[in-house]
């Protein structure tokens, strides 16, 4: 039974497509940075083996004793695995390869798909008091994807400016509908971001054109441009809203940001 004297929680999204080199990571990190410039505290969990999301926000690989690994698999307590990073009121749970071998070690798990569900759910969430939690997906659906979709109240996708683009969206739209069938019947798309975007390429005009006649009012109205500050950022360990607050990728990561703000202030109405 569900204790209703607790807080409603923050809400969790995990940014998803199974297709690499999409700006998935980038857009995890750096919408995160947009939200807490808006006076929110955010949590990123990083799910993904390379642990991009981690070195991004300044956690370096020799620095990360306690990882998503020891959350999900080991029950580590969130004190122990929250990291606090150089932006105030932006924390990450770091990753490392250590989650490529945990399928084997879960095999037997009842639970497994519900790992991450259940760790922020947990009531030591209650008093870091996060407004969002930006889970980063790992390329592919394998079942850390699926965790992170079935611990989520929604689903941001970030689609790359380019051919074949809206192929594999349809494989990670069938993917959504599975786990709202059979564990997350409330899960919801939160939106497709387009990315890389470049106005003067034909072909970014088109991929736009498509997404939107074939999914609609799905498709937010902010596309990320192709940004070499936006490329340069995570060199230095930092978003590129602190790297570079006044280019062209930080302005548009913060509309990005507030239009998810926006939107979900229309549907808790």
């Amino acid at each position: 039974m569900s204790d209703l004297s607790r807080p409603e929680g923050p809400r969790i999204i995990a940014v998803a497509n199974q297709k690499g080199g999409v700006g998935k990571t980038t857009t995890t990190i750096n919408l995160a940075a947009a939200l807490v410039e808006t006076g929110l505290r955010v949590l990123v969990v990083d799910l993904d083996p390379q642990g991009n999301a981690s070195t991004g926000l300044g956690i370096d690989s020799a620095d990360r004793d306690a990882t998503t690994y020891d959350l999900l698999v080991d029950d580590a307590p969130l004190g122990d695995v929250i990291r606090t990073t150089e932006i105030e009121d932006l924390c990450i749970i770091p990753a490392t390869v250590d989650l490529s071998s945990a399928d084997i070690e879960l095999f037997a798990n009842e639970k497994r798909s519900y790992l991450l569900h259940d760790a922020l759910r947990q009531t030591a969430m209650d008093e870091y008091e996060w407004d969002y939690v930006l889970i980063d997906c790992p390329p592919s659906l394998n079942r850390w994807t699926v965790n992170a979709m079935v611990a989520a109240h929604s689903v941001l996708i970030p689609l790359q400016s380019e051919f074949f683009a809206l192929e594999g969206v349809s494989q990670l739209l069938l993917t959504i509908r599975e786990v709202r069938q059979s564990a997350n019947p409330n899960l919801r798309i939160e939106g497709i971001v387009l990315t890389m975007f470049d106005r003067r390429n034909n072909l970014s005009q088109q991929v736009e054109k498509d997404a939107r006649d074939n999914l609609g009012e799905l498709v937010f109205k902010t596309k990320i441009p192709r940004n070499v500050r936006v490329s340069e950022a995570p060199s230095y360990a930092l978003p590129v809203l602190n790297y570079d607050s006044n280019s062209l990728g930080a302005k548009a990561y913060r509309s990005l940001a507030e239009e998810l703000i926006s939107n979900n202030q229309n549907v808790a109405a």
